[in-house]
């Protein structure tokens, strides 16, 4: 057995540690074994998983949730490939996040090596940086680099290759390199040795040349002081009858303290609609927040300040404000800012320290705006009147409205809620009120089905102790069903929910309309319990309206015991939802 010798999965690990990392997200693979070890060595949390795309996505919710970098490691390949769908979902959601893929040896690269392929093509779309290193001292550079790049501007994903006899002890690669190279004699055989024997010293010692940390373009982003922009931005609301404030994503992106931004949104005193990430900032019940009738509010706002919210489909490519409406915008990205329509005023900074300088800016509130609040409350009460009179608490199959009522009820004042679905996810965002601020997880624009095992993975390590609730539609549950036995390895607890209704139900119900056939749409009610506790958690099947709350309570103790479990809900269809695809 070799001794213990510092290698350069230690370098690697070192670097991560300096900048923040604290855990290491992962699918073992010979290329990137080193990488594992030296994290380990360095204090670092190994989380193993059972799919390379659960790595990135919980690497992905730990940074959302935690403010600091995510970090994950996958072999080379097919590890790197089945990365992509995480990493481009990371990118439009805006995470800080580092991905290091094995990669063959440096001198079999094109050469038909085991896995071998042009990773950085594959990675350059999906990432904000990526870079491969062909030295340790290069590797050493480009990773200090991809740290800070990740969360410079508008944060993001990196990808960093790091080729295997970069990784391993210098005296066992240098032991591979001599088995090849003693295959034979003669001049030929002697040419390779010193030839191997100069690139082994360029590879372990040779300094990069300067300003040369590995190959990748970068374009750097300029970020403007929150201040600029505020000015104007107040003017607007001093004069505003009637204003509405967006608040997305990006405005807790990163954020360690949310609750200042909560309270800037207190201090300033309009209407707010909150979001994605940024669920929950306000709390469970907060009389400023509103939830439904978003677009009624816009249509009849004389001003709206959107707060990290591109104007994309959402919002109706733009077409959902008023052209009468002033509108003043604060995003990290340039492209985000003017997405569709260019703003009355643009402040081309992070979301929440813009709100926060406006409220700086803004006369306390003192009810400036209380008939207008009132009249969007009104509204907001007859819509959940209207939702609370379509569940139906006594039919079977369950009403998914009806459940998703009792766990509003079940759930703890601090749970985590991760979303990983579609009809009865969505569902949920109208029924669910998130606990407080980064209480709520989904994948963001990209819409992506299989985030829920690696996020829900990711909540649980970065908020212990608290209830995390996983919500999974039948079909999404598949994609990571399999991180049960991640859960149960490591010690966490999610309380998973599948949604079971036998369909892709949010495709299926326009597609019957539009096109006469349910064709690919149809499910098995598969005993999705059953398989939770084949993993090694706890499976609860649910069939009974009658039993939904002993079922939550039941599931709450067995997650407060410290396992995993799946409650498998078998649903009816309903119409909730009716008209709502988005393509």
């Amino acid at each position: 057995m070799l001794a213990r010798v510092s290698h350069g999965g230690d370098l690697v690990a070192g670097i991560l540690a300096r900048h923040g990392a604290t855990h290491l997200f992962a699918l073992c693979g010979g290329h990137i074994s080193p990488i594992l070890t030296g994290a380990r060595a360095r204090g670092l949390a190994v989380v193993d998983v059972r799919h390379e795309a659960s790595a990135v996505f919980a690497a992905d919710a730990l940074a959302r949730l935690t403010g600091t970098l995510g970090a994950a490691a996958v072999t080379a390949g097919p590890g790197v490939t089945n990365a992509v769908t995480a990493l481009k979902n990371a990118q439009l959601a805006q995470t800080p996040l580092i991905l290091l893929g094995g990669a063959t040896a440096t001198l079999l690269k094109g050469r038909g090596a085991l896995q071998d392929i042009d990773q950085l093509a594959v990675m350059r779309p999906v990432t904000k940086w990526a870079t491969a290193a062909a030295t340790l001292p290069a590797l050493a550079r480009a990773l200090e680099r991809a740290c800070r790049v990740a969360r410079q501007g508008v944060p993001g994903p990196v990808f960093v290759e790091v080729p295997v006899d970069l990784l391993y002890p210098e005296p066992l690669v240098r032991e591979w390199y001599a088995k090849e190279a003693g295959r034979g004699g003669g001049l030929t055989a002697g040419a390779l040795r010193a030839y191997l024997a100069g690139h082994l010293w360029r590879q372990f010692r040779a300094p990069p040349a300067p300003g040369r940390p590995g190959a990748g373009k970068l374009t750097p982003s300029r970020e403007a002081p929150a201040r600029l922009g505020v000015g104007p931005a107040a003017a607007v609301l001093r004069a505003a009858e009637r204003p509405v404030i967006l608040v997305g994503s990006q405005a807790v992106s990163g954020l360690r303290e949310p609750e200042r931004v909560a309270e800037a949104l207190q201090a300033i005193g309009a209407p707010v609609f909150l979001s994605g990430m940024a669920r929950g900032l306000l709390g469970r019940a907060h009389p400023l927040q509103l939830r439904h009738r978003r677009g009624e509010a816009l249509r009849e706002a004389d001003a709206v300040v959107a707060c990290g919210v591109p104007l994309d489909f959402r919002l109706g490519y733009g077409r959902a404000i008023p052209r009468r409406a002033t509108l003043v915008a604060a995003n990290l990205s340039a492209a985000e800012l003017r997405l569709n329509r260019r703003p009355d005023v643009a402040a081309r900074t992070h979301a929440a320290g813009f709100l926060v300088a406006l409220a700086g800016r803004l006369e306390p509130a003192a009810g400036r705006w209380a008939g207008w609040l009132g009249k969007l409350r009104a509204g907001e009460g007859a819509r959940e009147a209207e939702i609370a009179a379509q569940a139906r608490p006594d039919a079977t199959p369950i009403d998914p409205l009806h459940l998703l009522q009792r766990m509003e009820v079940a759930m703890a004042d601090d749970a985590v809620v991760v979303a990983d679905g579609g009809d009865f996810v969505a569902a949920a965002s109208y029924t669910l009120r998130p606990r407080g601020p980064l209480g709520w997880l989904d994948p963001g624009a990209f819409g992506t089905l299989g985030a829920g095992g690696g996020f829900a993975l990711g909540a649980a390590l970065a908020r212990p102790g608290r209830e995390v609730w996983l919500l999974w539609g039948d079909g999404s549950s598949a994609y990571s069903l399999a991180e049960l036995d991640t859960f149960v390895r490591h010690g966490v607890a999610p309380i998973a929910v599948v949604g079971n209704d036998a369909c892709w139900s949010q495709i299926a119900r326009e597609q019957v309309e539009q096109l006469g056939t349910d064709l690919g749409c149809r499910l098995r009610r598969t005993a999705y319990h059953e398989v939770a506790a084949g993993y090694g958690g706890v499976g609860i099947e649910v069939t009974d309206p009658a039993r939904i709350d002993e079922a939550l309570a039941e599931a709450k103790a067995v997650a407060r015991s410290g396992r995993p479990v799946c409650l498998n809900v078998q649903l009816g269809a309903s119409d909730f939802r009716k008209g709502s695809i988005s393509m």
